[in-house]
């Protein structure tokens, strides 16, 4: 019998933990969102993660701006917010209007307030080892991992997928926690290989089915980020039904979703003074 690796337990325990951090403290925590446009699912995204927030006691904001939004607005509206004493951490909602260079808003959100762990000095002290804000998915992955037991120490860990938001950061926190990490792609021949010998598997690419049970080394720990959706219901990267048959595996929706959104909360909590 294998077991639904879900994200639902482990994201309640860090809010409460971090709930009773903001209980303790004399100047709640403030968060703010920038929100530019009417995407649907940003929209929803953001209303989680300000109703998560509002309830374990942090003072939220939510800077929203139209879809004809200039770049020079959103970087002004960055500038602001890192400079207000009230806004302990924010983040600029991806994905942005095409007008506007999403890599260079990054560039210019203070680290200190990088609660979303994205920017290239996060990074940078990601890649060297230093202690800084982690990306709130990945860091929601290892997080799973770690309240189900799962020993990362010398065993083979295969991500798939690249991106800066989840496969790169990811590939570097498990080799963090000294798993041999193989990281997979778009120009990744014979992907079946690479997966069967994983002990974990971590599908993060966002093309529904991809990883079916023949892929899938038995007992293995299979942690699905990706997120589609098909037909109006959200699907993942792995064929949960016929995987959970053979493997441990995390659900979509209900998997890596509620973790990301309190590994955020986790990290606003982090960045404000404890005093």
């Amino acid at each position: 019998m294998y077991n639904v690796l879900s994200g639902k337990e482990p994201a309640n325990a860090a809010l409460e933990k971090a709930q009773k951090k903001v209980a303790e403290m004399e100047k709640k925590p403030g968060l703010a969102i920038v929100l530019v446009g009417s995407d649907p699912a940003s929209e929803i995204y953001v209303k989680k993660k300000l109703e998560k927030a509002e309830r374990i006691g942090i003072k939220t904001r939510l800077e929203k701006l139209g879809a004809d939004a200039s770049e020079e607005q959103v970087l002004k509206l960055v500038e602001e917010l890192n400079n207000d004493r009230e806004v302990d951490g924010y983040i600029v909602q991806a994905p942005l209007p095409p007008q506007i260079d999403y890599s260079r808003v990054l560039q210019r959100i203070s680290p200190e307030k990088d609660v979303d762990g994205w920017t290239p000095a996060s990074m940078g002290k990601l890649v060297s080892g230093v202690k800084s804000f982690r990306p709130a998915t990945p860091l929601g992955v290892i997080r799973i991992l770690e309240h189900y037991g799962v020993e990362t120490r010398g065993k083979d860990a295969t991500v798939i997928g690249r991106s800066n938001v989840v496969g790169k950061p990811l590939a570097l926190m498990l080799l963090e926690k000294n798993a041999t990490v193989t990281v997979c792609h778009s120009r990744t021949q014979d992907l079946s290989e690479h997966t069967r010998n994983a002990d974990i598997l971590i599908a993060a690419v966002g093309k529904p089915g991809l990883v079916t049970a023949d892929m899938v080394k038995k007992g293995a720990y299979v942690i699905d980020v990706g997120t589609t959706r098909v037909e109006g219901k959200l699907k993942g990267d792995v064929d949960f039904e016929n995987v959970i048959k053979k493997a441990h595996c995390s659900p979509v929706p209900g998997g890596v979703g509620p973790m990301t959104v309190a590994m955020l909360i986790s990290n606003l909590v982090d960045a404000a003074p404890s005093g």
